[in-house]
Formats: structure tokens, sequence, C-alpha cells
């Protein structure tokens, strides 16, 4: 038998924070998705229970472990000012971009759908910012 090297997945630096922008963003997918996932079981429980009917709740409660994901990197990137300007700007484009695409969708589609779509607009947008704007900020206070 051959052993092959594995290299951990994903990789984090010294601090702590996932390494490269590709970590960031398939941990932060897989939470998302995992959201969905158990939202859609939730919806179809309660749907089958006539609670209430399928897709009426709103698709925002997949960012719960995205944002654990943030929170966890907000506090590995250790302290200085510059950590709170960039989670405050990725926070603000963040929102913006998923309440624009959740305003769009929500014309069509019901709250599950719409939210969902605002979720991914903010997840993608939110690492989009932190990752580079940290790592610019961080470089240039020194």
């Amino acid at each position: 038998m051959t052993e092959t090297k594995s290299e951990r997945r994903p990789r984090r630096d010294a601090d702590g924070r996932l390494s490269t922008v590709g970590d960031l963003l398939g941990v932060a997918f897989a939470g998302l998705v995992t959201g969905i996932v158990v939202l859609l079981i939730f919806e179809g429980i309660m749907a089958l229970a006539q609670a209430f009917d399928f897709g009426s709740s709103s698709g925002w409660l997949a960012l719960i472990l995205p944002v654990w994901l943030f929170t966890e990197e907000f506090r590995a990137a250790g302290y200085g000012a510059y950590r709170i300007v960039v989670a405050a700007l990725a926070a603000g484009f963040g929102v913006a971009v998923g309440m624009t695409l959740a305003g769009l969708a929500a014309a069509t589609f019901p709250p599950l759908v719409s939210g969902a779509a605002g979720a991914f607009g903010l997840t993608v947008v939110y690492c989009l910012v932190w990752f580079y704007g940290l790592r610019w900020l961080s470089h240039r206070v020194g």
C-alpha cells in the first residue's frame, strides 16, 4: 500500500485565519448550503404538519453558519482598528448586495428563495471584501 500525503483542508495561517480566498469561500458556501438544507427540511416538516405554507419562512436564516465563520475570522484577525474597518465595510457592501438580490427575487419568488439569494450575495461579497481588504489594510498599517 502506498501512503499519500494529505494536506489539511481548509488551510489556516499561524493566526488561525483561513489562508486563501478559496478556502474562505468554500467554508462559507458549505455553511450556507447546510443552512439552506436544514431550512428546507424544516419547511417540509412544517408544511406536512400544515402549520404554514412551504416557502414562507425567510431564507436569510441560512446565514447562521456563515456569520459564525465570519465571527471566528474576525476574532482570529487579532487586535487593531483595521479589522473593525474592514468588517464594517464588508458587512455594509454585503448587506447592500444581498438586499438588492433579495429585492429583485422577491417580486417572483417566495421569501425562502429570495432570502437565500440575498444570503448568497451577502456571503460572496463579505468574503471577498474581508479577505482582500484585511490583507491589504493590515500591510498598510504595519
